[in-house]
């Protein structure tokens, strides 16, 4: 533990943090638990989440976003259906999850406070912006922005089902995603319609999106 970068040591310590955040919230107590488990220097654990609840937090979401990219690396969705490509990925999350109910009803808890809530979207689109990007999404325009922000706030109305859901094998939580998956689908389509061609004439969203991904 004492020859990892402080990034690997926060990624370490997450998982371990979010057991301990159950009982102990998402705390100084909960992280000296997890550095006396893992081993790692308590004061060097202290430096590396000096941001306190959020860090940690952020480093469990981390740690997810490290697990599910590993485990859809190299096109492993390219054969699906987008819709379920997405399914799939948020399902992989809230698996990850599983266990940890009550050390995310108090990270939600957290994240919805007025002085967090800048850091909560932030962390919300970076998660949808990797799911995206491993569901084989490339558009650069105001697409790009519309599907990161609708998706983020499904997964977190989903979470916020998810620790609550008492129904076998969390029946209930696939349920509410599916219907609001099917509600994304059905946006996409109809904003298919009556959004013109990207080809006919000048688009400032496109314009700005090229600047963001410019042409190799």
């Amino acid at each position: 533990m004492d020859d990892l970068t402080l990034d690997a040591l926060r990624l370490a310590l997450a998982p371990k943090i979010a057991e301990a955040a159950a009982f102990d919230g998402w705390s100084s107590e909960a992280l000296a638990n997890a550095a006396r488990e893992l081993g790692a220097d308590p004061d060097v654990a202290a430096y590396a989440f000096k941001g306190g609840q959020m860090s940690m937090i952020g480093a469990w979401i981390a740690y997810v976003d490290t697990r599910m990219e590993a485990e859809f690396a190299g096109n492993t969705l390219s054969e699906l259906p987008v819709r379920e490509r997405i399914r799939r990925l948020v399902l992989f999350r809230l698996e990850c999850a599983a266990g940890f109910e009550e050390a995310l009803r108090r990270a939600l808890t957290i994240m919805a406070m007025p002085q967090n809530s800048a850091r909560s979207l932030k962390l919300g689109w970076a998660s949808a912006d990797r799911m995206w990007r491993l569901a084989g999404d490339i558009a650069t325009d105001y697409n790009h922005y519309t599907k990161r922000a609708i998706l983020a706030g499904v997964y977190a109305a989903t979470m916020a089902v998810f620790v609550d859901d008492t129904s076998d094998d969390k029946a209930d939580s696939c349920a509410f995603l599916d219907r609001r998956i099917d509600g994304i689908i059905r946006f996409e389509k109809a904003k298919a319609k009556f959004v013109r061609s990207p080809d006919e004439g000048f688009s400032i969203a496109r314009f700005l999106g090229r600047l963001r991904y410019p042409a190799n």
